[in-house]
């Protein structure tokens, strides 16, 4: 057998392990908490009508946003913004839905992180933190040489 051919079946192993670690991480508690979390929001009408509401306050602070802090509206519509997010933040349903959801990514960014550092611990594992701690980019002190 050539390397070629090791390297595919040794892929195709990999590749299944792959769906059956996507499986058993649908089938877990966190999952199904979320998606349940998930379907309070999306069906819960009050919910739906703020979540829309806040998508126009966005694109309006996006329109403010091109021209920053010297556009006249930029503060009122930046509060605007975070007044609809802490109205939405009132309900049980998404507040659940958040904290599920932050949950479950914890989990799958561990996940990514034992996998890619199981290969190489120089492997960069991208993060949804929007305040990044250290490494490349971050302000911190970068590793990377």
């Amino acid at each position: 057998m050539s390397v070629a051919e090791l390297n595919t079946v040794d892929m195709a192993e990999v590749l299944t392990y792959a769906y059956e670690l996507g499986d058993m991480i649908n089938q877990s508690a966190e999952v199904s908490d979320y998606l349940y979390w998930k379907g309070q929001v999306d069906n819960h009408p009050q919910i739906q009508a703020m979540i829309k509401r806040l998508q126009g306050k966005k694109e309006l602070f996006d329109e403010t946003q091109r021209f920053g802090h010297f556009h006249p509206n930029y503060h009122s519509a930046k509060d605007e913004v975070e007044a609809v997010e802490r109205e939405l933040e009132q309900f049980e349903a998404v507040i659940r839905f958040k904290n599920a959801e932050k949950t479950l990514d914890d989990i799958l960014h561990s996940m990514s992180e034992a996998i890619a550092f199981s290969v190489s611990d120089s492997i960069k594992v991208p993060s949804n933190d929007p305040s990044p701690k250290g490494g490349c980019g971050s302000g911190g002190k970068c590793s990377c040489g």
